[in-house]
């Protein structure tokens, strides 16, 4: 099996990365036909998200974000395919931050900031090219893939230009030996379903009791640093940029949550605008609210 992933890697991804994007776009095409119009991958879980996320709309309506979703959704496969022989200069020119200047003062100040966000527009780029959007020391913060061969073939490509990766059973150790050395800018996904049901934050988010993880929330408030939503827009295919919002400026005078809460209202407000760029197919609400006495 292990053979079987290393020539998958090389053998088929690689040399498939290594096209112009104008190819892999026709490639994308056939690959969302594939995935909505024959194979008709995860397609009641998308319909099902999306009528539940947006009851006021038509069937009709419905259909056609699906329709876009299923567009984006090839497109991030190709441009995730990209990311593993994209050079620095074609990344940067890709994916772009509007506004660097709202957290540079933090990295005069030696201190670290918190970039909260979703799996909304292209976040491989965001993983990749974290280490050379700031002066600060990059970080993602992420969960491993179930596949360990894969897991590590991938750590290597997204850390190549400076970005460092962590996980959720090593993170603590990563946040402790930075805190006072080093600024860091760590980019956490806030938009998972957590592992844990009595482990997370319930929010009414998008007509439904859905449950966050409060990673966020809580290193920010441990070690008090600022923490920043950003928003990527997608200018066109393959191109995006993100502007950085504030949060909280000084988390431990937060009430319990304020984080959490505020974070997944800027990801509401920008799904009602533009819900095709975010993952539907994910199973999001696996965790039910009313289940929670069940376990206790």
């Amino acid at each position: 099996m292990k053979i079987l992933n290393y020539i998958l890697f090389y053998g088929f991804l690689i040399p498939i990365s290594l096209l112009p994007m104008r190819v892999l776009y026709w490639i994308s095409d056939i690959v969302k036909i594939l995935l909505y119009n024959v194979v008709g991958y995860r397609k009641k879980v998308v319909v099902e998200n999306l009528s539940r996320s947006f009851p006021q709309k038509t069937e009709k309506e419905i259909k056609e974000i699906a329709n876009k979703f299923y567009s984006h959704l090839a497109d991030l496969f190709l441009e995730a395919v990209k990311m593993l022989t994209i050079s620095k200069k074609n990344l940067m020119k890709r994916y772009k931050c509007t506004n660097p200047e709202i957290i540079s003062k933090y990295y005069d100040q030696n201190k670290s900031i918190i970039l909260v966000s979703a799996h909304y527009n292209n976040w491989e780029y965001m993983v990749a090219s974290l280490g050379m959007q700031f002066d600060f020391h990059g970080v993602g913060v992420g969960k491993r893939m179930s596949n360990e061969t894969f897991e590590k073939l991938m750590h290597k490509k997204r850390t190549r230009y400076g970005t460092e990766v962590c996980y959720a059973d090593n993170s603590r150790n990563v946040f402790e030996k930075y805190h006072n050395n080093k600024p860091c800018v760590y980019m956490l996904l806030s938009d998972q379903s957590p592992n844990d049901i009595n482990k997370c934050y319930w929010i009414d988010f998008l007509n439904r009791k859905t449950a966050f993880i409060y990673g966020c929330e809580y290193f920010a408030k441990k070690y008090d640093y600022p923490v920043f939503f950003y928003k990527v827009n997608k200018l066109k295919r393959g191109y995006y940029e993100f502007e950085i919002k504030e949060i909280a400026t000084s988390p431990k005078e937060t009430e319990y949550g304020f984080i959490v809460k505020k974070s997944a209202k800027i990801l509401e407000d920008i799904l009602k605008q533009t819900p095709q760029y975010w993952l539907w197919s994910h199973r999001r609400w696996k965790l039910k609210y009313e289940n929670i006495n069940n376990n206790e």
